[in-house]
Protein backbone atom coordinates (compact mmCIF):
# COMPACT_ATOMS: atom_id res chain seq x y z
CA UNK A 1 0.00 0.00 0.00
CA UNK A 2 1.71 3.24 -1.01
CA UNK A 3 1.10 6.67 -0.86
CA UNK A 4 -1.35 8.09 -3.36
CA UNK A 5 0.74 9.68 -6.61
CA UNK A 6 -1.12 12.79 -6.06
CA UNK A 7 -0.58 13.32 -2.33
CA UNK A 8 2.90 14.90 -0.95
CA UNK A 9 4.35 13.44 1.78
CA UNK A 10 4.42 15.02 5.10
CA UNK A 11 7.82 16.38 6.55
CA UNK A 12 9.84 14.32 8.96
CA UNK A 13 9.19 15.98 12.65
CA UNK A 14 11.49 15.80 15.31
CA UNK A 15 11.41 13.99 18.46
CA UNK A 16 10.73 15.60 21.33
CA UNK A 17 12.52 14.56 24.95
CA UNK A 18 9.68 14.86 27.92
CA UNK A 19 9.03 14.19 31.44
CA UNK A 20 6.85 12.17 33.98
CA UNK A 21 5.00 15.50 34.37
CA UNK A 22 3.99 15.45 30.65
CA UNK A 23 1.99 11.98 30.88
CA UNK A 24 0.32 13.26 34.01
CA UNK A 25 -0.74 16.05 31.86
CA UNK A 26 -1.57 13.82 28.71
CA UNK A 27 -4.22 11.43 31.16
CA UNK A 28 -5.64 15.28 31.83
CA UNK A 29 -6.26 15.89 28.44
CA UNK A 30 -7.57 12.88 27.99
CA UNK A 31 -10.34 12.42 30.40
CA UNK A 32 -10.78 15.92 29.48
CA UNK A 33 -11.81 14.45 25.57
CA UNK A 34 -13.69 11.42 26.89
CA UNK A 35 -15.72 13.94 28.84
CA UNK A 36 -16.07 15.85 25.61
CA UNK A 37 -17.30 12.95 23.36
CA UNK A 38 -18.45 9.83 25.94
CA UNK A 39 -20.75 7.64 23.87
CA UNK A 40 -17.85 8.14 20.56
CA UNK A 41 -15.69 6.45 23.63
CA UNK A 42 -17.75 4.18 24.70
CA UNK A 43 -18.41 2.82 21.43
CA UNK A 44 -15.18 2.35 20.61
CA UNK A 45 -14.29 0.56 23.50
CA UNK A 46 -17.38 -1.45 23.66
CA UNK A 47 -15.96 -3.34 20.58
CA UNK A 48 -13.08 -4.52 22.28
CA UNK A 49 -14.88 -5.36 25.53
CA UNK A 50 -17.51 -7.40 23.19
CA UNK A 51 -14.35 -9.43 21.87
CA UNK A 52 -13.28 -10.16 25.10
CA UNK A 53 -16.67 -11.59 25.89
CA UNK A 54 -16.88 -13.43 22.83
CA UNK A 55 -12.50 -15.15 23.02
CA UNK A 56 -13.48 -16.21 26.77
CA UNK A 57 -16.98 -17.55 26.03
CA UNK A 58 -15.53 -19.74 23.40
CA UNK A 59 -12.81 -20.74 25.79
CA UNK A 60 -15.16 -21.52 28.28
CA UNK A 61 -17.08 -23.72 25.64
CA UNK A 62 -14.45 -25.18 24.19
CA UNK A 63 -12.62 -26.38 27.86
CA UNK A 64 -9.63 -24.38 27.28
CA UNK A 65 -9.95 -21.86 29.73
CA UNK A 66 -6.65 -22.09 30.76
CA UNK A 67 -5.40 -20.04 27.81
CA UNK A 68 -7.43 -17.06 29.66
CA UNK A 69 -4.04 -16.29 30.99
CA UNK A 70 -1.81 -15.81 27.92
CA UNK A 71 -4.97 -14.50 26.16
CA UNK A 72 -5.35 -11.72 29.24
CA UNK A 73 -1.56 -10.87 29.37
CA UNK A 74 -2.02 -10.81 25.43
CA UNK A 75 -5.33 -9.24 24.73
CA UNK A 76 -3.83 -5.34 25.33
CA UNK A 77 -1.55 -5.51 22.55
CA UNK A 78 -5.15 -5.64 19.93
CA UNK A 79 -5.84 -2.30 21.62
CA UNK A 80 -4.72 0.13 18.83
CA UNK A 81 -7.39 -1.42 16.63
CA UNK A 82 -9.91 0.50 18.48
CA UNK A 83 -7.81 3.20 18.83
CA UNK A 84 -7.61 5.20 15.68
CA UNK A 85 -11.48 6.02 15.91
CA UNK A 86 -10.32 7.72 19.67
CA UNK A 87 -7.47 9.43 17.71
CA UNK A 88 -9.59 11.16 15.26
CA UNK A 89 -12.11 12.29 18.17
CA UNK A 90 -9.00 14.25 19.74
CA UNK A 91 -7.36 15.36 16.53
CA UNK A 92 -11.08 16.89 15.90
CA UNK A 93 -11.33 18.21 19.45
CA UNK A 94 -7.96 19.73 19.38
CA UNK A 95 -8.49 21.95 16.16
CA UNK A 96 -11.73 23.09 17.48
CA UNK A 97 -13.54 21.57 14.97
CA UNK A 98 -17.55 19.99 15.29
CA UNK A 99 -17.77 16.28 16.52
CA UNK A 100 -20.15 14.17 14.36
CA UNK A 101 -20.56 10.65 14.38
CA UNK A 102 -20.70 10.61 10.64
CA UNK A 103 -17.30 12.66 10.89
CA UNK A 104 -15.27 10.55 12.92
CA UNK A 105 -16.66 6.91 11.70
CA UNK A 106 -16.27 8.26 7.89
CA UNK A 107 -12.44 9.05 9.19
CA UNK A 108 -11.95 6.60 10.89
CA UNK A 109 -13.01 4.05 7.59
CA UNK A 110 -11.71 5.73 5.21
CA UNK A 111 -7.95 5.02 6.86
CA UNK A 112 -8.84 1.27 5.16
CA UNK A 113 -7.24 2.59 1.82
CA UNK A 114 -4.41 4.41 3.61
CA UNK A 115 -1.49 3.16 5.94
CA UNK A 116 -2.32 1.73 9.11
CA UNK A 117 -4.32 -1.53 8.05
CA UNK A 118 -0.45 -2.19 7.11
CA UNK A 119 0.44 -1.40 11.16
CA UNK A 120 -2.58 -3.78 11.79
CA UNK A 121 -1.47 -6.71 10.25
CA UNK A 122 1.48 -6.65 12.15
CA UNK A 123 -0.17 -6.52 15.12
CA UNK A 124 -2.44 -9.38 13.92
CA UNK A 125 0.79 -11.73 13.21
CA UNK A 126 2.30 -10.35 16.30
CA UNK A 127 0.02 -11.72 18.78
CA UNK A 128 -0.25 -14.91 16.61
CA UNK A 129 3.43 -14.93 17.21
CA UNK A 130 2.92 -14.40 21.09
CA UNK A 131 0.64 -17.05 20.87
CA UNK A 132 2.82 -20.15 19.70
CA UNK A 133 5.65 -19.25 22.06
CA UNK A 134 2.84 -19.28 24.62
CA UNK A 135 2.05 -22.65 23.49
CA UNK A 136 5.84 -23.86 23.17
CA UNK A 137 6.43 -22.20 27.07
CA UNK A 138 3.42 -24.25 28.06
CA UNK A 139 4.40 -27.72 26.61
CA UNK A 140 7.97 -27.35 27.18
CA UNK A 141 7.59 -26.29 31.16
CA UNK A 142 4.55 -28.88 31.81
CA UNK A 143 5.90 -32.10 30.26
CA UNK A 144 4.16 -34.53 30.11
CA UNK A 145 1.54 -32.71 32.37
CA UNK A 146 0.73 -30.98 29.33
CA UNK A 147 -1.29 -34.04 28.14
CA UNK A 148 -3.77 -33.28 31.36
CA UNK A 149 -6.68 -31.84 30.84
CA UNK A 150 -5.99 -28.53 32.98
CA UNK A 151 -9.10 -27.00 33.15
CA UNK A 152 -10.38 -29.65 35.21
CA UNK A 153 -6.89 -29.67 37.03
CA UNK A 154 -6.15 -26.49 38.16
CA UNK A 155 -3.46 -27.93 41.15
CA UNK A 156 -1.19 -28.26 38.23
CA UNK A 157 -0.33 -24.33 38.39
CA UNK A 158 0.64 -24.40 42.03
CA UNK A 159 2.92 -27.39 40.79
CA UNK A 160 7.21 -26.31 40.82
CA UNK A 161 6.31 -26.93 36.82
CA UNK A 162 3.65 -24.52 37.02
CA UNK A 163 4.88 -21.70 38.85
CA UNK A 164 7.64 -21.82 36.26
CA UNK A 165 5.21 -21.81 33.39
CA UNK A 166 3.27 -19.10 34.87
CA UNK A 167 6.30 -17.17 35.45
CA UNK A 168 7.67 -17.64 31.54
CA UNK A 169 4.34 -16.52 30.45
CA UNK A 170 4.19 -13.32 32.45
CA UNK A 171 7.60 -12.32 31.49
CA UNK A 172 7.57 -13.16 27.52
CA UNK A 173 4.01 -11.30 27.30
CA UNK A 174 6.09 -8.34 29.01
CA UNK A 175 8.66 -8.73 26.48
CA UNK A 176 6.45 -8.74 23.51
CA UNK A 177 3.87 -6.16 24.77
CA UNK A 178 6.67 -3.31 25.22
CA UNK A 179 8.36 -4.02 21.77
CA UNK A 180 4.51 -3.89 20.41
CA UNK A 181 4.27 -0.79 22.66
CA UNK A 182 7.16 0.54 20.91
CA UNK A 183 6.22 -0.02 17.38
CA UNK A 184 2.84 1.21 17.53
CA UNK A 185 2.85 4.15 20.35
CA UNK A 186 3.24 6.91 17.35
CA UNK A 187 3.05 5.16 14.38
CA UNK A 188 -0.74 5.02 14.65
CA UNK A 189 -1.41 8.22 15.21
CA UNK A 190 0.91 10.03 13.15
CA UNK A 191 0.06 7.68 10.14
CA UNK A 192 -3.70 8.92 10.70
CA UNK A 193 -2.43 12.67 10.72
CA UNK A 194 0.52 12.59 8.34
CA UNK A 195 1.10 11.36 4.93
CA UNK A 196 4.21 9.08 5.75
CA UNK A 197 4.62 5.14 4.75
CA UNK A 198 3.54 2.93 7.52
CA UNK A 199 7.88 1.85 7.41
CA UNK A 200 8.67 5.16 8.11
CA UNK A 201 6.39 5.94 10.92
CA UNK A 202 6.96 2.68 13.22
CA UNK A 203 10.61 3.48 12.85
CA UNK A 204 9.82 6.92 14.38
CA UNK A 205 8.13 5.53 17.00
CA UNK A 206 10.89 3.45 17.92
CA UNK A 207 13.26 6.23 17.83
CA UNK A 208 11.21 7.92 20.24
CA UNK A 209 10.94 5.08 22.86
CA UNK A 210 14.61 4.39 22.10
CA UNK A 211 15.37 8.39 23.07
CA UNK A 212 12.74 8.42 26.17
CA UNK A 213 13.19 5.14 27.20
CA UNK A 214 12.90 5.91 30.83
CA UNK A 215 10.15 8.43 30.64
CA UNK A 216 8.39 6.39 28.12
CA UNK A 217 8.99 2.85 30.18
CA UNK A 218 6.90 4.18 33.06
CA UNK A 219 4.18 5.03 30.92
CA UNK A 220 4.19 1.92 29.47
CA UNK A 221 3.88 -0.11 33.10
CA UNK A 222 0.93 3.06 33.87
CA UNK A 223 -1.49 1.74 30.59
CA UNK A 224 -0.58 -1.99 31.08
CA UNK A 225 -1.57 -1.45 35.33
CA UNK A 226 -4.69 0.30 34.23
CA UNK A 227 -5.73 -1.89 31.47
CA UNK A 228 -5.22 -5.07 33.89
CA UNK A 229 -7.10 -3.42 36.87
CA UNK A 230 -9.66 -1.85 34.05
CA UNK A 231 -10.06 -5.85 32.84
CA UNK A 232 -10.65 -7.10 36.81
CA UNK A 233 -14.40 -6.41 37.19
CA UNK A 234 -15.58 -8.25 34.15
CA UNK A 235 -13.86 -5.86 31.37
CA UNK A 236 -16.46 -3.23 32.16
CA UNK A 237 -13.48 -0.75 33.44
CA UNK A 238 -12.31 -0.84 29.94
CA UNK A 239 -15.07 0.84 28.91
CA UNK A 240 -14.00 4.39 30.52
CA UNK A 241 -10.29 3.53 30.71
CA UNK A 242 -9.12 2.20 26.98
CA UNK A 243 -10.85 5.33 25.88
CA UNK A 244 -9.16 7.85 28.36
CA UNK A 245 -5.88 5.57 27.30
CA UNK A 246 -6.56 6.03 23.46
CA UNK A 247 -7.09 9.88 23.70
CA UNK A 248 -3.98 10.59 25.96
CA UNK A 249 -2.10 8.71 23.31
CA UNK A 250 -3.23 10.68 21.19
CA UNK A 251 -1.58 14.11 23.49
CA UNK A 252 1.48 12.12 24.12
CA UNK A 253 1.93 11.91 20.26
CA UNK A 254 1.55 15.85 20.32
CA UNK A 255 4.19 16.05 23.13
CA UNK A 256 6.79 13.57 21.75
CA UNK A 257 6.56 15.19 18.52
CA UNK A 258 7.38 18.63 16.72
CA UNK A 259 5.58 19.27 14.24
CA UNK A 260 6.62 21.30 10.89
CA UNK A 261 3.99 23.21 9.08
Amino acid sequence: MELAENTRASAMPDINQISVSDLFDCLKLGWQDYKSAPLLGLFFSAFYVLGGYIIFSALFVSGGIWWALPLTAGFPLLAPFAAVGLYETSRLLERGEPLSWRRVLGATFAERKRQIPWVGAIIVIWFLFYMLISHVIFAVTMGLSALTNISSSFELLFTPQGMVMLAAEIVVGAIFAFVLFSITLISLPVLLDKELDFVTAILLSIRSVAENFGVLLIWAFMISSLMMLAMLPLLLGLLCVLPVLGHATWHLYRKLLSHPA
